[in-house]
């Protein structure tokens, strides 16, 4: 049978190891009513304060949210309350945070944000940018080969805050090398040629002119061509803003993306979710198109919201499911991104039986089921099941989701635990409970 399933389908658990520059992301936000008497400023009445994770931090909790089945943190922080308070968030979240390092010298970053009704007025940074200590780099150095032997990926976050030293860099990169394990860079500074042996390395384009050492009037491809000679990465990918992402391969002409966004309300942290979402692509073996295509989309989300924004399968499959129909349709080997889009969602289960065309009976059967506002996943119960059918049935609006046929329709009810299900057969909808099941399959 001819694979009908989208590429989002084929997003399945992975694990992955971060590793960067960690920080406390510090959010203060409040309303601002008039300006101070002391001096022409905005006076903002403080309503509330939140703290998250945030530079490789905010890429975790991105892995975390879009399906990682371990999410491995290595970094540093400071022998202090915020790098204790950081850690516990991370750990709240599943980030297993057991190859962080205390360095006493080293003061965990804070970066603070005053925000007045969704507008950024003000960061305050504080940090001091440390070189990591030599005894703990050696400390790290000889833990790699443990905390890489099990996983998919590795996604760098480099913040240029002294942790990612060349030495350690080159550690990672050679081991991960001899494992066979991609490496994803989100790369910073002027010498990319410490990232040498990187899978990928995605700069934003500021950061590519910078490391190029190339004046702005430069042709982007003349960039990327130095970009290569430097660093040698399988692959290049540079964002763009506005003009979307470019991707660079050895031999190949350069491929843009356009850019997927409603609105923009902050760019904070966009980075940090296209870093995220390739590493969760790298990881699944989806082609690199696709890969940016998915990256593209997920940086639009989080555009749109205020502050580093996570991004969930939930939420993109939404966004996706606006710009392509395919990727409503899944087969039984790739139910993962299914079960993480419907958590917390009502939605019916409705199971063709046998050869189906399209008729006005199944219309009418749709329509009676979405009537109670449940999304609809079809279960198309058959070896060959009509292409055209397929295609109808993806172009329905009240059709959120197409199952193709999977062994037992018993266990695909006790996997998904749908609210309700139902089976069409021979022009006859019959509603199903659970300890009727065996009687239709």
């Amino acid at each position: 049978m001819v694979k009908l399933t989208g590429t989002f389908s084929q997003l399945q658990s992975f694990k992955v190891l971060i590793v960067g520059d960690f920080m406390l992301d510090r959010y203060t936000n409040g309303t601002v009513q008039r300006i101070s008497p002391e001096a022409p400023v905005s006076i903002l009445k403080v309503e509330n304060e939140q703290s998250l994770p945030g530079g490789a931090g905010n890429v975790a909790l991105n892995l975390v949210s879009l399906g990682a089945q371990e999410v491995v943190a290595l970094g540093r922080v400071g022998s202090d309350l915020v790098g204790q308070e950081l850690l516990e968030k991370l750990e709240i979240e599943g980030v297993n945070v057991d190859y962080f390092v205390a360095q006493t010298s080293f003061p965990t970053p804070i970066k603070n944000r005053l925000v007045a009704e969704g507008q950024q007025l003000l960061r305050v940074d504080r940090e001091k940018v440390i070189p990591i200590d030599e005894d703990l780099e050696k400390e790290i150095i000889e833990t790699l080969p443990h905390i890489l032997s099990n996983v998919d990926v590795v996604a760098v976050s480099d913040y240029n805050k002294g942790f990612l030293s060349n030495a350690l860099l080159q550690a990672l990169l050679k081991k991960a090398k001899e494992l066979s394990i991609p490496v994803i860079v989100d790369p910073k500074g002027d010498d990319f040629a410490k990232y040498l042996g990187a899978t990928l390395i995605k700069p934003n384009q500021c950061e590519a002119y910078t490391a190029a050492k190339l004046p702005n009037s430069t042709a982007i491809d003349e960039v990327a061509k130095e970009l290569f000679s430097i660093c040698h990465p399988d692959k290049l990918v540079i964002t763009r803003s506005k003009e979307g992402i470019s991707l660079f391969e050895k031999g190949k002409e350069r491929q843009d993306f356009s850019v997927q966004i409603k609105e923009v309300k902050d760019v904070t942290g966009a980075g940090d979710t296209v870093l995220a979402m390739l590493s969760a692509c790298v990881a699944n073996k989806i082609d690199m198109e696709n890969s940016i295509r998915f990256a593209n989309i997920a940086a639009g989300l989080a555009i749109e919201k205020v502050g580093c924004a996570r991004i969930g399968l939930s939420e993109f499959a939404r966004r996706l499911l606006e710009i392509d129909l395919d990727n409503k349709i899944f087969d039984e080997s790739h139910l993962f991104a299914l079960k993480k889009i419907l958590i917390n969602r009502e939605y019916t289960l409705f199971a063709l039986k046998g050869k189906q065309v399209i008729s006005s009976e199944l219309l009418r059967s749709i329509q009676k089921l979405t009537q109670e506002n449940k999304e609809l996943i079809i279960y198309l119960q058959e070896d060959e099941p009509d292409e055209e059918l397929i295609n109808f049935l993806s172009c329905l609006k009240e059709v959120s989701f197409i199952i193709l046929k999977k062994e037992s329709l018993n266990n695909l009810y006790k996997n998904l635990k749908p609210q309700s299900a139902y089976l069409f057969s021979n022009n006859d909808m019959q509603n199903i409970i659970l300890t009727e099941l065996s009687n239709y399959i």
